[in-house]
C-alpha cells in the first residue's frame, strides 16, 4: 500500500509538472525566435484560445496530427489572457490532456505582430500557420476533422 501511494503521488506530481510546461512570450518576435526558428522543422502553428468555441472544437484534430503526422511539429499558440494562465489555461490543458507544445502569447499590440504572421490576417481565430523551409502558408479557418486538417497540411508541405 505504501508503494501504491508513492506511485500515485509520483504520477500526479508528474502530470502537474507536465501541465505547467507552457512558455509565456510577451511578443511574437521572441516566440518566433525561441520556438519556430529551426529551418529543418516543418511547423503547424495553431492560434487559439480557451474562450474560442471553434478553437476548442478543433484542438483534438491538432492533437491527432501531432501524434500521427511525424513530418510536422505542432505548436499551439494560446491567445488567452495572461491573468488567466494559472486559473484557466493550465487546468484546461490538463483536463483535455493536451500533449502538443503549447505557448502563451500575451502580446496585445496586434497591429505589430499579426502582419508578421500573415499580411492579410484579420486577427480572428482559429487560424493556422504552416512553416516549411522559411516559406509560410496561412489559413484563417476552423478544420472540421482530422482528415481535413491532415490533408491540408500534407498538400501544403509536399
Amino acid at each position: 500500500m505504501k508503494y501504491f501511494a508513492l506511485f500515485a503521488f509520483t504520477v500526479l506530481f508528474s502530470l502537474q509538472i507536465q501541465a505547467q510546461k507552457v512558455a509565456v512570450y510577451d511578443n511574437y518576435t521572441a516566440l518566433e525566435k525561441a520556438v519556430l526558428s529551426d529551418v529543418n522543422t516543418t511547423y503547424v502553428v495553431n492560434f487559439w484560445a480557451t474562450w474560442c468555441a471553434p478553437c476548442v472544437k478543433e484542438l483534438p484534430h491538432f492533437e491527432q496530427l501531432n501524434s500521427e503526422n511525424k513530418k510536422v511539429k505542432v505548436v499551439l499558440v494560446s491567445l488567452d489572457f495572461q491573468n488567466q494562465y494559472e486559473a484557466k489555461l493550465l487546468p484546461f490543458l490538463k483536463k483535455k490532456d493536451i500533449r502538443s507544445e503549447v505557448v502563451l502569447l500575451t502580446d496585445k499590440d496586434y497591429n505589430t505582430w499579426l502582419p508578421a504572421v500573415d499580411k492579410d490576417w484579420s486577427g480572428s481565430i482559429p487560424a493556422t500557420l504552416i512553416i516549411k523551409n522559411g516559406k509560410k502558408v496561412f489559413v484563417e479557418k476552423m478544420f472540421s476533422s482530422y482528415e481535413e486538417l491532415n490533408q491540408y497540411v500534407n498538400s501544403t508541405i509536399n
